[in-house]
């Protein structure tokens, strides 16, 4: 773990290597990517068997560049070696396991030693501090708790940080509203969707939670005019988290306090950016697919991961001083694109559109169709009870006005309905944008 202090300003990593030179974090970052993947070359039968496939041998990699030559790890692997067949580690030295939702069939099992989780808790407590946290908050974790890596993942570095922690879990509104006004909460985790399913429940029930000053955000994709919304609405700092299970969970990377784009903990977490047909590593400032190798994990490497998260590295110095390279905020995925009419359709363009227009509320749902054999796209938008209570002239050019600007950014007209607020369904984790009746 890095050494602390408490200087005026608040708290600052001494140790920390999120100030290194880049060219001794190199050398740190060659030394466990050989170190990592003689590990995983030893003890993981299906990165051997793709080594020898390819003719190399962990002493093959006397470079960082030659990272491209290893092969990648996508998530099929996971499922088709489950539960435990990608571990590094034997069971009597693995001290946790998580797993995803399994929603796509078997769910995907991770695993972690003592090491790992040691590992864990410092880069929550580094993505902490970029976020302006320290030992005097009180952190309101309303993350999952459970097989889900959010809760425990935010947690255990918050009570590192030696910050108080609620372990409130997901869900329950109205408690979670009570505990924030009552406790003095200055700092809430959980998705974004979340916490404006909160923000919305607070107007209505008059509650005031006026010393929360920052909100840790994550688990899911959301738009700089999301944040916008979030930050004027509720007055606090809107910080995005980024992480994934397979690689660790949260604290992967993190926005600091100029939010420019998140810090990628690279003395642990290696990143490249390739091309998501060829698999050609791209330069920085290109946008592509986000590739991850675990450099420190001992108990289930990760080489080479395929995230599906499409960004771009930064490598620009940041004002905050830190020289970890960056990656723009994760705006969508390879995979969660969906083609109406032969147009590539992102959920966060749409997000992104309707928030342009006034009276909206960031609630809406994608309603994918298919009639006389032709893709058709719905999206359901709430709107204010001031403009619902509108007369029909005035919503139907609210209703234009969406239209116009979701075909400004996709180059695709859509229909729009325009629903009153509340009629949505809420999440209280991960938010479903897209309902695909395509082919029920």
């Amino acid at each position: 773990m890095s050494t602390w202090n408490d200087p005026p300003g608040g708290f600052h990593p001494i140790s920390a290597p999120d100030y290194l030179p880049r060219p001794q974090l190199a050398g740190i970052q060659l030394q466990r990517l050989q170190s990592v993947v003689t590990r995983a070359y030893e003890r993981v039968p299906l990165f051997r068997s793709r080594l020898e496939e390819r003719g190399l041998k962990p002493a093959s990699i006397g470079s960082l560049t030659e990272i491209a030559s290893l092969p990648f790890t996508v998530k099929t692997d996971l499922r088709d070696t489950y539960p435990f067949g990608l571990f590094a580690s034997p069971m009597e030295e693995i001290v946790r396991l998580h797993a995803s939702s399994g929603t796509t069939g078997k769910p995907i099992v991770v695993a972690y030693t003592q090491s790992d989780l040691d590992v864990w808790s410092e880069v929550m407590v580094r993505s902490f501090v970029a976020c302006g946290l320290h030992r005097g908050d009180v952190i309101q974790n309303a993350y999952g708790y459970g097989l889900f890596t959010g809760g425990l993942g935010a947690h255990y570095g918050a009570e590192a940080l030696g910050a108080t922690v609620i372990p409130i879990s997901g869900g329950n509104t109205e408690r979670q509203l009570m505990v924030m006004a009552d406790f003095g909460v200055t700092a809430l985790c959980c998705t974004p969707s979340y916490f404006l399913h909160l923000l919305e429940s607070a107007k209505e029930m008059k509650i005031d939670f006026s010393r929360l000053r920052v909100g840790v955000f994550g688990a899911e994709p959301w738009s700089d005019s999301m944040r916008e919304r979030i930050q004027e609405e509720s007055g606090i700092r809107a910080y995005d988290i980024y992480g994934l299970s397979e690689i660790i969970g949260p604290g992967v990377g993190v926005e600091c306090r100029d939010q420019r784009g998140l810090h990628i903990f690279e003395d642990h977490f290696y990143p490249e950016i390739i091309d998501p047909e060829s698999g050609e590593v791209l330069p920085d400032g290109a946008e592509g697919e986000l590739v991850l190798t675990t450099l420190s994990k001992q108990a289930m490497p990760m080489i080479r991961y395929r995230t599906r998260d499409v960004t771009a590295l930064v490598s620009e110095p940041c004002a905050c001083g830190r020289t970890l390279r960056r990656i723009r905020r994760i705006g969508r995925r390879s995979d969660d694109m969906v083609i109406i009419r032969g147009v590539n359709v992102f959920p966060s363009q749409v997000e992104t559109a309707l928030l342009r227009v006034e009276g909206t509320l960031p609630h809406y749902q994608i309603v994918l169709t298919r009639e006389k054999g032709l893709d058709q796209m719905e999206v359901k938008v709430e709107v204010t009870s001031e403009v619902f209570s509108d007369e029909i002239r005035k919503l139907e050019s609210l209703q234009h006005q969406l239209e116009a600007s979701i075909e400004n950014i996709l180059g695709l007209r859509v229909k729009v309905t325009l629903v009153q607020p509340r009629s949505l369904a809420r999440s209280e984790g991960k938010a479903k944008r897209v309902t695909d009746l395509r082919n029920v």
